[in-house]
């Protein structure tokens, strides 16, 4: 692994993209391992050998900081970062390290059989701005932008679509409102930057039951910053703060550049609904469709074979499907085609699909 990384290292180096080389590198952290403090104990040297990648890492001499995903106890300096639906929570292992979110989950993996995940859009704003009120410095949305995994290269139950539910679809496009309620999110939070980054230590007020107010700044002077929340999930809640009232949706954030006007509120969906193709182009979608053949008889079957076969090796791995035909011949001088009886065809099966013809009519497809 310190030949795998040296080699990255020293590639970075020589192209200057160390944001330590000079005001156009542009890495500002480096990561070493992922997720790995929740594996260690099934190891008997694992927690060494996270100690040892820290110390590997930082030899390096890189110049920015690093970080180790899901991993409490990082040794210093290499930050410890958090990964989770919620990042609120979280409090690196010292107060000299920064609060990271390296991923802020935006959805869910889609595998087989499972219903489509979706992550409500205000659940995921809440999310961000509790972070931020909480004290949080950076943080990093997963996935931002979907992907697609082409070909066999989706990984053990997952399909080849990574939408990830993210505020940019697998395909490009931006999704509304998510993408727009987002947008104005960080436009709400920008607006707060010179304050926050000022203020040593914010103030926390509890303004409820349910309700807590974060401020950064002088209240009694113009240069002020709060965040008021409602964690209750199931009430709106009417808090007093600075002798003023405030309405509060359950389960969301209220953000006061100014510690007096309400500027966003994650509960209240924002951005414009747009449907079509991508709005920054004028050249339309081009898509294409690929029709697998079904159900081939004969002497155009690919093979015929008693019993069944490995998928992989039938079909060279170019293809998601494989048929499987057979048919039935029932003359009319059957004994149960004599009394005229309702006839019933039944399949027991546990394929993802099966298609049935009697007569060459498709009788039923499931």
């Amino acid at each position: 692994m310190e030949k795998f990384v040296t080699y990255i290292v020293n590639m970075m180096k020589r192209e200057k993209f160390f944001a330590s080389q000079g005001e156009t590198g542009p890495i500002i952290l480096a990561q070493i391992e992922n997720e790995y403090g929740h594996l260690q104990g099934f190891y008997g040297v694992g927690h060494n050998y996270s100690d040892w990648a820290a110390r590997m890492a930082v030899s390096k001499d890189i110049g920015v900081p690093w970080i180790m995903c899901r991993e409490g106890d990082a040794l210093d300096p290499v930050i410890d970062t958090v990964n989770d639906f919620y990042g609120d929570y979280y409090h690196p292992n010292s107060v000299n390290k920064p609060k990271i979110w390296t991923e802020a989950w935006t959805g869910w993996i889609q595998t087989h059989y499972e219903p489509v995940f979706h992550r409500p859009t205000q659940d995921l704003a809440f999310a961000a701005a509790r972070f931020f009120q909480k004290g949080g410095s950076v943080i990093n949305y997963y996935m931002y932008h979907g992907g697609t995994n082409f070909g066999r290269t989706g990984g053990g139950g997952f399909t080849t679509s990574y939408d990830f539910d993210g505020p940019i679809d697998e395909y490009g496009l931006v999704r509304f409102p998510k993408w727009g309620h987002l947008k104005e999110l960080h436009e709400a939070i920008k607006l707060c930057e010179n304050v926050v980054l000022n203020t040593n230590q914010p103030t926390n007020i509890a303004i409820g039951p349910s309700q807590e107010g974060t401020v950064w700044g002088d209240p009694s002077s113009k240069i002020c910053v709060a965040f008021l929340a409602n964690y209750d999930n199931t009430n709106d809640a009417t808090v007093v703060f600075q002798n003023a009232s405030y309405d509060i949706p359950a389960w969301s954030v209220s953000i006061l550049p100014d510690c007096k006007n309400v500027v966003f509120n994650t509960a209240k969906k924002c951005g414009e609904v747009q449907f079509g193709g991508d709005s920054s182009s004028n050249n339309p979608l081009k898509w294409e469709v690929f029709v697998e053949k079904a159900g081939i008889w004969g002497k155009e079957a690919d093979l015929v074979y008693n019993g069944l076969v490995d998928q992989l090796n039938v079909t060279k791995d170019a293809s998601d499907y494989l048929w499987y035909t057979t048919s039935i011949d029932v003359g009319g001088n059957e004994e149960f085609m004599k009394d005229g009886s309702q006839l019933a065809l039944v399949i027991q099966f546990q394929s993802h699909h099966l298609h049935a013809f009697v007569n060459g009519e498709l009788l039923n497809k499931g």
